[in-house]
């Protein structure tokens, strides 16, 4: 078996001993991941899936996704959903019940129901970290990644000036190597004229693997 075979198998499968112990060993001589002896195989799975079970690309999504947390505290260190209950009582996000026909999750954001003025930016993007962080946990969403559709129907000026440089990169970054799911498409609805600029700023930081993926309808090539 390669490592996308090997990588379909159960979390307890004996045959995935060498790689958890493999990324342990290497994540122990990190510096940086001081707690790693806490890290429980299913968690160090996770990583070994998004990326096929190759242990050197796992480390940098690790040390990646610590690095991330660690520098955007007001991101990553309030993830209860209480924080923000007010947005997720509205339908602005969204998991489909049922996966795509590859098997990836669907999640759908509807920016006409963020209201600028209640909601900043940073407490959005939590939304879809603890979304994230929920569905990293299905073993069938590691395996077939996730594909995100984003309705731009009612995108405004407010929506705009909350999108700084700063924003746009740990966006970018959890899209493309901070985080332990495989992005498997990204598709825009109902962009206005005026998403352009914001689009501009984010674009720069995402992948080629992400700009070049053929999607229907416009994407983010």
């Amino acid at each position: 078996m390669n490592g996308p075979q090997l990588s379909e198998l159960p979390d307890d499968s004996e045959q995935l001993g060498p790689y958890v112990r493999g990324l342990r060993r290497r994540a122990l001589q990190a510096s940086e991941l001081s707690a790693v002896r806490t890290f429980s195989d299913q968690f160090l799975v996770k990583f070994l899936r998004a990326r096929d079970l190759d242990v050197e690309l796992s480390l940098k999504l690790l040390l990646n996704y610590q690095r991330w947390r660690r520098e955007s505290p007001e991101i990553s260190t309030c993830l209860s959903p209480s924080s923000v209950l007010g947005l997720l009582n509205t339908t602005y996000h969204a998991v489909l019940p049922q996966r795509d026909h590859t098997g990836s999750r669907v999640l759908i954001y509807r920016i006409g129901q963020w209201n600028p003025k209640d909601w900043l930016a940073f407490q959005v993007f939590s939304v879809s970290l603890m979304t994230s962080e929920i569905i990293s946990m299905e073993v069938d969403t590691q395996r077939q990644g996730l594909k995100a559709i984003f309705d731009l129907q009612g995108w405004s000026l407010g929506h705009a000036l909350q999108i700084n440089p700063s924003i746009a990169r740990k966006m970018s970054s959890v899209l493309s190597d901070s985080f332990p799911l495989k992005v498997r498409g990204i598709h825009l609805v109902n962009e206005p004229v005026f998403f352009r600029p914001v689009f501009a700023m984010i674009r720069p930081f995402l992948p080629d693997k992400i700009k070049q993926r053929n999607m229907e309808g416009r994407d983010l090539a």
